[in-house]
């Protein structure tokens, strides 16, 4: 099986939102989230609860939990089977925060835009 391709989003200035949340997480929390980006790798589209979760518009979340403590990295689908991972945060609350999801929606849009522009 053709493995995706995750890809970290990179905004304008060279800042890797979704990396440097990887990078802030204490080191059993990394390793299930690495865990189950594995997954998400593997198993792209097919990807569903507990690990991954569509949110609005094209936008998914991926989530690790270490005892109470629940992570997620947000991240859309591309062509030619690509992950794009855009940001992270630790789930204080229910609902994923709106402002979280307007930022994936904004780093798609960028994203989106900068490919276009280079064909």
């Amino acid at each position: 099986m053709d493995e995706y391709k995750i890809i970290f989003y990179e905004t304008p200035n060279g800042d890797i939102p979704a990396r440097e949340f990887l990078d802030s997480l204490d080191i059993k929390m990394r390793a299930k989230m690495l865990q189950t980006l594995a997954f998400l790798q593997e198993h792209g589209v097919q990807t569903r609860m507990p690990y991954s979760e569509h949110l609005d518009d094209g936008i998914f979340e991926v989530r690790a939990k270490v005892g109470s403590d629940i992570s997620r990295v947000l991240y859309f689908f591309f062509v030619g089977k690509k992950i794009i991972l855009t940001n992270g945060f630790i789930k204080k609350t229910q609902k994923t925060p709106p402002r979280e999801i307007e930022l994936a929606k904004k780093y798609r849009k960028e994203f989106l835009s900068r490919k276009e522009n280079a064909e």
